[in-house]
Formats: C-alpha cells, sequence, structure tokens
C-alpha cells in the first residue's frame, strides 16, 4: 500500500495574511508544517500543493517538492484532490491532506489517519481528534470540535462545543487537521457541492457527512498547536524558541 501526503498551501488568508510565510524563528510556517510530517513513517512522499510562486520558492529553498494548483479552490482538501489527480510519480492508495499551519504537528498523527483506513477496510476517509487540556476553551472557534458513535465514527464536527452539556459531560473531542483518503474517494468528495452545513461552519469535511458518506476518527494524544489568528503565531514561536 503506497500513501502520498499533500499540504496545501494558498497565499491569502482572511485572518493572518500570507500565513503560510509567516517567520518563525527565520523560517516560514510551512517548512515546519513540512518537517514535522516527513517524520511521519508511514508516508511515502510528501509534496506542497499550492497556487503562489512565492510558496513555491520557499518550499524550493528548504527541499521540498510542490505541484502547482488552481487559485480558485474552496478548501484544502480541494487542492489536495488537484495535486493527487496531477502526481504522476506512482498512484497511491491513501492521500493525505496535512494543513500547512499545524507547524507543531505530532508525526504520531499523520501515522494514525493512515492505519484508520489500513485498519478499517469500510472507512473511505478518516480524521483525527484530541482531548481538549484543561487548559483550553472549548469555546474558541479557532478549533473544530467532533462528537462520535460507538464505533469511532463522526456524528458531526462543529466550531461550538458539542455536545450542548445540559448535564455534566467532560469528553469535548478537538479535531486534528489531518485527514486521510482513499484516493478515488478523494477524487469523488473533490466533485460534490458544497452543503449548507460546510459553508455555515467553514468545516471543509462537513461535506463528506453532508452527502451520506462517514468519517472515521482515530483519537489520542494528537495534541498541537493550529495557526489561525496572530495570537496563536506567538505561541508557536514561543513554544519552538529552545529549538533555535
Amino acid at each position: 500500500m503506497s500513501n502520498l501526503a499533500i499540504v496545501p498551501a494558498r497565499l491569502s488568508s482572511t485572518r493572518l495574511p500570507q500565513k503560510m510565510l509567516a517567520d518563525i524563528h527565520g523560517k516560514p510556517i510551512i517548512y515546519y508544517t513540512w518537517r514535522q510530517a516527513k517524520k511521519a513513517k508511514l508516508v511515502d512522499e510528501l509534496i506542497i500543493a499550492t497556487d503562489s510562486e512565492q510558496i513555491a520558492s520557499a518550499v524550493h529553498a528548504f527541499g521540498g517538492k510542490t505541484i502547482m494548483t488552481s487559485p480558485d479552490h474552496k478548501s484544502g482538501t480541494d487542492r489536495v484532490a488537484e495535486a493527487a489527480e496531477k502526481f504522476s510519480d506512482f498512484k497511491p492508495d491513501i492521500v493525505l491532506n496535512i494543513q500547512g499551519d499545524e507547524p507543531m504537528l505530532n508525526p504520531s498523527a499523520v501515522d494514525a489517519a493512515v492505519k484508520a483506513l489500513i485498519d478499517d477496510p469500510n472507512a473511505v476517509m478518516a480524521t483525527l481528534a484530541t482531548p481538549f487540556r484543561a487548559d483550553e476553551d472549548i469555546a474558541y472557534v479557532g478549533s473544530a470540535k467532533v462528537v462520535l458513535d460507538k464505533d469511532n465514527y463522526a456524528l458531526y464536527f462543529s466550531r461550538f462545543p458539542i455536545p450542548y452539556a445540559r448535564n455534566p459531560y467532560t469528553n469535548y473531542l478537538k479535531q486534528v487537521a489531518v485527514y486521510s483518503f482513499r484516493r478515488d474517494f478523494l477524487l469523488t468528495y473533490a466533485k460534490l457541492p458544497r452543503g449548507p452545513l460546510e459553508q455555515a461552519e467553514s468545516l471543509e469535511h462537513l461535506r463528506a457527512l453532508e452527502h451520506g458518506y462517514r468519517i472515521k476518527v482515530a483519537v489520542g494524544d494528537f495534541d498541537s498547536i493550529s495557526v489561525d489568528f496572530p495570537e496563536d503565531l506567538e505561541k508557536v514561536r514561543k513554544a519552538l524558541a529552545p529549538q533555535r
């Protein structure tokens, strides 16, 4: 079984302009995400899918590979699908979408996303979840929350804390922005229309649920810091400072 990891990286970003090129101790965010993804054991090839020559130039400078994609994609997974179709070195069984704003990505998270599809032959798509830390704000809109059925398939994802705790509840799960797809399903997914839930929540994986597909979720200690806002960038700079 061959596995291809793709990091979608667009130049424009509403909340943090040119986020993928934001500096962290002399290197762009995309470098750190790439570096962490390279450490995964179950990835055969890793490429950056981008619409920007600036990003491509930065990636080539640190030794990464790129595929140029359309600037018109509405989500990272749509960009990943285009890149997967263009990729010609081999035909992967599993394609991973690793969000580029995860500079502190745990490499074991990447492997867990691959393993979720290997272990469940019926699953066509998988993602990850991790328990919220005690010091985290569950209501923070930058993190997606997920609730699961008894077989660890997603029931729903939301930026709102779910479930609503009318009675005491402590098992809140935060989604980790790594997705794995069987290649054929990824290409099918990219052709599905965006539904009202995906558009309302701005969570691309809701497209699969809205069209009746199931998403397997691997739960583990995959905690990371996603960079959505300037304050997140400062947290990452502080966390990575000792590694200089």
